[in-house]
């Protein structure tokens, strides 16, 4: 019976396949993470467990990633920081608000002099 050595690094093709499912995986996790809140009209019970449910795949999601890290390879790490910081992109930053210019309160010439 052949032994697993871990992560398939003899064969490129598998190597990038888990690459990218990992990658995957981080990136689902955070767009998982925005889904809206119980909607006004729907039953409350129902919408507890979809909300429930949800949770719960992303907690697999998220468990079956840092199983992942936990190979300790180098490419797998990047993969899921990177995965992470796309989808933290694609799901949360359009949410953000957009920065405002800072208003500028004093001229530069004046001069804060301290009550003595």
């Amino acid at each position: 019976m052949p032994q697993s050595s871990g992560w398939p690094n003899q064969d490129l093709g598998m190597y990038v396949l888990a690459l990218l499912c990992v990658f995957s995986l981080a990136v689902a996790i955070e767009v998982l993470s925005i889904l809206p809140a119980i909607k006004p009209g729907h039953i409350p019970i129902a919408g507890r467990m979809i909300q429930a449910t949800v949770y719960a795949f992303r907690m697999a999601l998220a468990y079956l990633v840092m199983l992942s890290v936990m190979s300790f390879n180098l490419g797998i790490f990047v993969a899921a920081v990177g995965g992470h910081a796309v989808g933290f992109f694609l799901a949360k930053t359009p949410a953000l608000p957009k920065a405002e210019p800072a208003h500028e309160t004093m001229s530069s010439t004046t001069l804060i002099t301290p009550n003595v």
